[in-house]
């Protein structure tokens, strides 16, 4: 086996040299107004021929690799227990949940103020990805335009506070709402389509959003964007170190401790933790109940659940719509955490990462969906010195599981029901 591999490893390697010494092999220096080619420096010159040796070394011994790493991503293996019994696996998990919620809640008063902002935005890219997962994960519907739904959340309360002073408690139903309302009118185009055509039509709405955005410069600013965007208060009470509006009180005066701008930072992931929890509250109590049920026969076969009697119209609209009203949600509090918003904060790209959140995760399992939110939103940060090459290894990442782990995480957990055979 590995005589016959051999030839393929060496043109693998090969190959491997050839692509990558041109590009990391030289580098251009800049003296004056002339530009010199000169060799890269030692280092990377050993990372290129290690990188060549290793593509060598897999591909000599691959049979072997894949199959003792299918071996270890089997479900099951190395035990021959028991499967535990669903509600006794249900108790655990409603325990551990509790667990990390609590601490989730006295976590922001230990750490630094960049440490709770980045759980903030790690909790606003959890609610789009629970909000996604209804569409893609639970109902099968490939929405690659979700990132739009966003925009009109983040520019409802955007545009509401500017033109009419509207606070943030009104606008977050409103921008939901709104939100909702156009995932509605999505759902009506698209109710014949499927597969590679629904992607493209919702790639295309989420792109007319964006441009719409640049283009309507009077209403939203343009590419300019729109700031100024007001903070959330606490029954009256801004976070800021001078009251903004009249009749509003300052917290730091209202309880008579010094001003900290991590109060406001603080106050924001908090929000963000209540709305999380309350969207994996709604969307799993609808998993429970018919149209979750509706929603994973829509996906299994949808010829069959139209034969059943389900309506295949309002099982697509509902689950765009339920969608679409949790990504207004995120949106929300996500203009209100910027205080400055542009279009080209909704790019396709941000779809995209919402969904590799949702297919790395396990489709349908919120509990993937949320560690690979943190995982996907948290490990760039950690690696900081990797920058240049973020995308590399998430593409990297996403085709490793891909080949090795296609069900994600933790994958949804299917019911069984298991039947006494009659004597």
């Amino acid at each position: 086996m590995i005589a016959n591999n051999l030839k393929h490893a060496l043109f693998c390697a090969v190959i491997t040299l050839v692509i990558s010494y041109p590009i990391l092999g030289f580098n251009l220096v800049a003296r004056g107004v002339d530009i010199t080619l000169t060799g890269a420096d030692a280092t990377t010159l050993v990372m290129v021929a290690l990188a060549a040796l290793i593509v060598f070394g897999f591909q000599l011994f691959r049979d072997r690799i894949v199959g003792t790493i299918t071996d270890i991503t089997r479900p099951g293996f190395g035990t021959h227990k028991e499967p535990m019994e669903e509600n006794r696996r249900a108790r655990i998990e409603s325990w551990v949940l509790t667990g990390i919620l609590v601490l989730a809640l006295f976590w922001p008063f230990f750490v630094s103020r960049g440490s709770v902002d980045l759980a903030t935005l790690v909790l606003i890219y959890i609610m789009l990805a629970l909000g996604l997962n209804v569409v893609v994960g639970l109902a099968g519907l490939l929405d690659l335009g979700y990132v739009a739904f966003y925009a009109v959340g983040a520019y409802t309360f955007a545009l509401l506070s500017e033109y009419l002073g509207v606070s943030f408690w009104m606008a977050l139903p409103i921008g939901a709402l709104l939100a909702a309302l156009f995932g509605l009118l999505l759902g009506f185009p698209v109710l014949r389509l499927r597969g590679d055509y629904l992607a493209i039509v919702t790639l295309g709405f989420g792109e007319i959003i964006r441009i719409l955005l640049n283009n309507m410069t009077n209403l939203t600013g343009g590419p300019n964007g729109i700031g100024g965007i007001p903070e959330p208060t606490l029954f009256g009470m801004e976070f800021g170190r001078r009251v903004k509006e009249e009749g509003n009180t300052s917290f730091h005066e209202t309880f008579g401790i010094a001003y900290s701008s991590e109060h406001k930072v603080i106050f924001l992931y908090l929000i963000a933790l209540v709305l999380a929890v309350i969207t994996a509250l709604v969307i799993r109590r609808l998993m429970r109940m018919p149209v979750g049920r509706a929603w994973e026969a829509l996906r299994e076969d949808e010829i069959a659940a139209k034969s059943l009697g389900l309506s295949r119209t309002a099982v697509k609209l509902s689950a765009f719509t339920i969608g679409a009203f949790f990504a207004g949600f995120a949106g929300t509090v996500f203009a209100s955490k910027q205080g400055f918003i542009s279009p080209e904060s909704f790019v396709f790209l941000e779809s995209a990462i919402i969904l590799a959140i949702v297919v790395l995760g396990g489709m349908g399992s919120q509990m993937g969906v949320i560690l690979a939110a943190i995982a996907v939103t948290i490990l760039p940060e950690l690696a900081r010195e990797f920058s240049e090459y973020r995308m590399l290894i998430f593409g990297a990442a996403m085709v490793l599981m891909m080949v090795w782990r296609p069900q994600g995480l933790m994958p949804m957990r299917r019911i069984h029901i298991e039947l006494k055979k009659q004597e």
